[in-house]
Parts: structure tokens; sequence; C-alpha cells
């Protein structure tokens, strides 16, 4: 009895000793906003949706609503299975007082902030979100954002779209001494940015700026504004402003028979302009737009993808780029989301690791390569110029993908972080 009890005792002491350490469950270090049991990761929101951005900030707010509702509908494959998206959302107005205030009032409830909208409304709660080890996602391009661990941008900054507006327009002109050069900017950091770019890429080219004009966020009178372009002889403008301002600037211009070529920088763009319902197409006719996104319907691996998102979970939703441009900074956000579960660290100094480790991230082939490992972020370098197709209600590309200053034979540093992108995956599958 002796000698055949001790193997079954032997047997039953294994079977009940627990899953071997190589199949068990791996348990999550968390802090402030994940429920583990649950699988819920709380995600502050703080938009615009009643400013003078709201045309930007509801359509934004929209692109994470998309996102949230695609993850938690199951089968994504953005989060592990079973995971699911809580958005905390607040509307800030774009109002920088309103926006500490609120983001004091969820700062406790969510594991990172996925829509901080606007520049002048993010940077006050920099020294907030550091004290927290709060990683906030800004809804901006400001280089200002860029200086900040826990302000990572998605795209290229305004300052360097006004660059290469710069580098654009003395080549459409043909020469820098057949361009005036003439810029409208916001009187806030976003505006700043641009007028620091187009001054800097203007001593490069040896290009005079012959007119600066200012406008406040909202403002609707813009006679004097181009008053004081049209009288200096600018031919080339550029515009680092809301679409708010944008589209008076445009139509009085229009009014006033002036018809300089029209530059914008991201942000002074909405699709609502492509309609003629609301602005006459040939008030637009001579605009040019600076991005480092696609736009939608673009021919790119993954947008089929979103626009089947779309159609399944936008339908109370307007189609509008903006909405694009934030579901593309979502899918960055859950990409470090997932590999933070993955890695067992989901704490917020868990989750800014694991965003820092993301050096070739793709959003599944959507954009360009952007490098979230380094500091401070410069994640991409390069811009387009698009013009806008009115008949075809899309845009056709005026000039391809480049960085200031740099001809795109130029980029070995680009091609090299695109060549780590394939190498890891096929174009369009996503990932790192």
């Amino acid at each position: 009895m002796r000698n055949s009890f001790v193997p079954i005792l032997l047997l039953s002491v294994a079977c009940t000793a627990g899953t071997p350490p190589e199949e068990a469950e791996p348990s999550l270090k968390t802090d402030k906003g994940v429920d583990a049991a649950a699988q819920v990761i709380r995600v502050g929101m703080l938009n615009d949706e009643s400013g003078p951005a709201a045309v930007i900030g509801t359509p934004y707010a929209n692109g994470k609503r998309l996102l949230a509702a695609r993850i938690n509908a199951g089968g994504s494959g953005l989060l592990p299975e079973g995971w699911k998206l809580q958005l905390v959302e607040r509307d800030h107005g774009y109002n920088p007082q309103q926006s500490v205030q609120l983001y004091e009032e969820i700062r406790d409830q969510v594991l990172y902030v996925g829509t901080s909208f606007g520049t002048p409304n993010t940077l006050p709660l920099r020294p907030k979100l550091e004290e927290d080890k709060m990683v906030a996602f800004p809804a901006s391009l400001s280089s200002q954002m860029a200086s900040n661990d826990f302000t990572p941008p998605l795209g290229t900054s305004y300052m360097l779209e006004a660059e290469r507006a710069m580098d654009f327009v003395v080549e459409q002109a043909e020469g820098a001494e057949n361009v005036k050069a003439g810029i409208v900017y916001q009187q806030d950091d976003y505006g700043k940015d641009g007028l620091a770019g187009w001054k800097k890429a203007a001593e490069r080219h040896g290009v005079s700026i012959i007119s600066e004009q200012t406008v406040d966020p909202g403002q609707k009178d813009m006679a004097a504004v181009i008053t004081g372009l049209k009288d200096a002889g600018a031919t080339h403008v550029l515009l680092t402003l809301l679409p708010s301002s944008s589209g008076p600037i445009v139509g009085t211009a229009a009014q006033l028979q002036y018809a300089p070529m029209w530059i914008g920088t991201t942000g002074a763009w909405i699709d609502s302009f492509m309609n003629p319902e609301v602005i006459p197409s040939a008030v637009f006719g001579n605009y040019y737009q600076m991005t480092s996104f696609p736009y939608w319907g673009e021919d790119v691996p993954g947008m089929d993808d979103f626009q089947s998102t779309f159609e399944a979970h936008g339908t109370d939703m307007s189609q509008d780029w903006y909405v694009l441009l934030s579901y593309l900074q979502g899918l960055s956000q859950v990409e470090a989301a997932k590999r933070a579960i993955e890695g067992g660290d989901v704490t917020r100094e868990g989750y800014l690791a694991a965003l820092k480790s993301m050096k070739a991230f793709d959003a599944g082939g959507l954009i360009r390569p952007i490098d979230l490992s380094k500091s401070p972020y410069e994640v991409s370098r390069e811009v387009r110029v698009l013009k806008p197709d009115f008949e075809g209600k899309t845009w056709t590309v005026a000039m391809d993908y480049g960085e200031p200053g740099v001809t795109p034979k130029e980029r070995p540093g680009q091609d090299a972080m695109e060549d780590e992108a394939n190498a890891m995956h096929p174009p369009g599958e996503g990932g790192d």
C-alpha cells in the first residue's frame, strides 16, 4: 500500500498545485483609471464642443467615440479580447481656465487623457500632468507639445508645416523673388508656432514677409485684415488659425477682389468648406492645405477598415476629416495600452513606458511611420501639400511628402524608419 500510495499522492499534489507558471495569467500592476477585474480602461476627454473651435472639436470628440465603440463591440484586436474603453468626457469650450478645472475633476478617474483639445488649453496642464505622471494627448501639433514627455503629438508640428509651406510657394512661384509673403495667425501658441516656421523658412529662402496680421479665436470681421494684406501686396498668405477665422478671411478677400495663394496649416480647414451651400467653391479655388495625415477615403492601407468602422458605429456622426484624425490618434493610444496590458504594467508610468516603445508606428498603414521613443518628441518631419477637389469632394496632391528644405531623395532617416516598419509587418497590418 505504501508503495502504491506515494505516486498517487504526488500526482494529487501536482494536480492541485495550480497552473504551471508559463500558463498562468500574469497579474496586472495598476494604479488609477484601470479596473483589471472588469477589464475596463477609463480615458479622459477634454473636448471643445461649445467654444470657437467646436466645428473641429465636435468631430474630434466623435473620433474617440468611434474608436471606443469599435473596441467595445469586441473582436477589433486593438486591445486584448475582453478589454473595453470607458470615456470620461468634459467640454471646456476652448477656455484654458475651464480646461484646468475639468482636468482637476477627472484626474484621479482616468489612466490617460485621450484628447486635450487645443494648444492654449493644454499648455497650462503640463505641470499637473508631470505631477500625476499622466499622459495627455493634445489635439494640437504645436512644437511646444513635443517638448514634454506627457503631451506626445501625433504628427509633424505647425512650425514644420509652415516651413514646408514656404518651400512650396517658392517652388510654385518659380523663385523667391516672385514671392511677397503674408501671414494671418491666431494670437496664441498655435498661431505663433506657424509664424515662427514661416519666418524661419522665409529667411532661408531670402523671402520678405511684408504683412503680418493677427486674429482672435472666433473673430468674424476680417475687413481690416484683408485690407492690410492687399495694401501690402502679399501674393502668398499662410493661415495659422481656426476655421471660424479662415472662412471669413477667404470670403472677405473674395468680396474685396483680393486673390492671393492661401496656404493653411492643419487646423485652418474643415470639410464643410467642400459644400458650396456653406461657402462658394470659387472662394477656396486658390487654397492649399499642409498636412502629415491622410484624407478621408484616400487609397492607403487601413482606410477601408476605418470606413467600415464608421459605417458600423458612426451613424449619428458627420463625415469629417477631424473624425479620422482623432481616430488615428486613438489608435496610437490603444496600441500603447495593449502593450502595457501584455507587459503586465498598466500604471501611468507603465503606460508611458509602453508608449515610448513605439518606434515606427503606422496605424495599420494609415499614416507615415512615427517615432514616439525620443525625448523630446519629434515623431515626424514630413509634410505634404493638398489641394481641394471641389467637384469630386476629395483632394489632389500638390506636393508630396518631404521635410522642410529637403527633397524626398535626401531622407535617409525616414527611409530607414519605414524599412524597420516594413520588416516588422507587411504594410497595412499596424503594430510598431
